[in-house]
């Protein structure tokens, strides 16, 4: 008997991954087709196509500006996993980048993919396991949540996480830092519809420009 050839690694979760991502695909949209077949609620077609050609454009050219800015990042399989599992920019990003910065490799190395996806896959357990929590007791824990002494800290995650990403890369890149910092600063400033809610259209803005950045100081010798 001829033996089928072995498949490597990257091969392996390629395959898996574009499987994985039309499953999930699939069940996306079964979900609204399912509640509208048992509650007998169609839409009006044409205020949904309407609303549809408004807003599918920008997630169409975010969706592909997502996946040049995240691979490099995440590395192949954690790029599959953390786009079937969701919540990139604000959870499964920072949770690989620091689990590959504590053990000193790439992304684009094997070592820094299997570290990539294994913290993304550890990440996305503990997110379920909290939720079910959460879920539990929302009840009981509501008054403490909602405490006004509490409000503050809850506000503060998201900076305080990536506050303490940005310290490890910034230190590193010093001069190539300056030109996306200045450019956050500038757009959430003078541009009042941007805000939290728009951090995960802003990253791969940010992640296009610092790359054009760094190839003109590249060029020029400045770093």
């Amino acid at each position: 008997m001829e033996n089928k050839k072995q498949l490597t690694y990257l091969e392996s979760v390629h395959r898996d991954g574009k499987i994985w991502g039309i499953i999930i695909c699939f069940l996306i949209l079964l979900f609204p087709l399912a509640v509208s077949f048992i509650f007998g609620a169609v839409p009006q077609w044409k205020p949904l196509a309407q609303g549809l050609f408004a807003t599918l454009p920008m997630y169409w050219a975010v969706g592909l500006v997502e996946i040049f800015t995240y691979v490099p990042m995440l590395g192949a399989g954690g790029t599959y996993l953390s786009f079937v599992t969701g919540n990139i920019s604000n959870l499964k990003l920072p949770c690989a980048v620091d689990a590959m910065e504590r053990a000193g490799v790439k992304a684009t190395s094997e070592e820094g993919e299997i570290i990539s996806t294994i913290s993304i896959a550890v990440s996305s357990i503990v997110t379920t396991i909290i939720i079910i929590i959460g879920v539990i007791l929302i009840v009981p824990l509501t008054p403490i949540l909602e405490s006004p002494v509490l409000e503050p800290a809850f506000d503060l995650i998201l900076p305080a996480l990536f506050g303490g990403l940005a310290v490890v890369f910034i230190s590193k890149n010093a001069k190539l830092s300056i030109a996306p910092i200045m450019l956050m600063l500038i757009l959430f400033i003078f541009v009042p519809a941007l805000n939290k809610g728009t951090v995960g259209i802003m990253v791969p803005v940010g992640v296009l420009f610092t790359v054009a950045v760094a190839r003109i100081m590249y060029k020029k010798g400045k770093l």
